[in-house]
């Protein structure tokens, strides 16, 4: 018998057979979308799980190995500050087949911000990770998912938020956080998490349990919106990826 973790890496297998042809974000570098491996009757209910102001050693960590020990791929907003001193965190979540964008580097909001900030908050970051990883291909998502024309111009990639927000970082409740998030789940949805609360890690292995059992495959936001053939446009804003 399969154990969770051999179990759930099986099911994302069938995932990757939707993204051969993703081979580079199509905001890098154009690819064509393969066609779906599923007819529409066994597609199975797709979800992505993001967590934003990381990396933080302790937290982070523990997430990483609850993810790694469930099979679960998710996508991370960091930030460029907390960079260092995580480089081998960092380049544990890309090895690992998670996905990695853009928080800023301060966490400030970007609207309002001049060429000259906006850049020193999200192409400083970029570079950082670059420099870390050798490879670009960040999605960027705003502080507060404050967007204005001025961000959609300059992002250079696409934004990325939400449709599921257990507000966690407030009274940092894992039971309230897990309620809200299943209650709320939907085929497609992208949820938000902080990956530096305690709290937070809990809710989110709880969470992946328990939307495991009611048949959803964890994804990252890149292989949700490719399996509804969706090319992700630099500029645009994005909050979930419903059938």
């Amino acid at each position: 018998m399969l154990s969770r973790g051999r179990k759930y890496r099986a099911a994302a297998a069938l995932v990757l057979l939707l993204l051969i042809a993703w081979a580079a974000a199509p905001w890098v570098a154009t690819a064509s979308v393969p066609a779906a491996a599923w007819t529409v009757a066994e597609t199975p209910k797709l979800i992505a799980l993001t967590f934003d102001d990381g990396p933080r050693r302790s937290t982070t960590t523990a997430l990483l190995d609850g993810l790694a020990e469930r099979g679960v791929k998710a996508t991370f907003f960091l930030i460029g500050k907390q960079l260092e001193d995580n480089e081998d965190l960092i380049r544990r979540m890309d090895a690992e087949g998670h996905q990695i964008g853009i928080h800023t580097y301060d966490h400030v909001s970007l609207t309002g911000l001049s060429k000259a900030d906006f850049d020193a908050q999200v192409a400083v970051t970029r570079q950082k990770l670059m420099d870390i990883l050798g490879h670009d291909g960040f999605l960027l998502r705003p502080p507060y998912g404050a967007v204005d024309d001025a961000v959609r111009k300059n992002a250079g990639c696409p934004i990325i938020l939400w449709s599921i927000d257990p507000e966690d970082w407030g009274d940092q409740n894992a039971a309230r956080e897990i309620e809200h998030v299943v209650a709320n789940a939907k085929d497609g949805s992208i949820i938000l998490l902080h990956d530096i609360f305690s709290p937070s890690v809990e809710a989110a292995l709880a969470i992946v349990d328990r939307l495991h059992a009611q048949g959803y495959l964890f994804v990252t936001v890149e292989e949700l919106f490719a399996a509804r053939h969706i090319t992700l446009e630099a500029g645009k804003v994005y909050r979930d990826a419903y059938p």
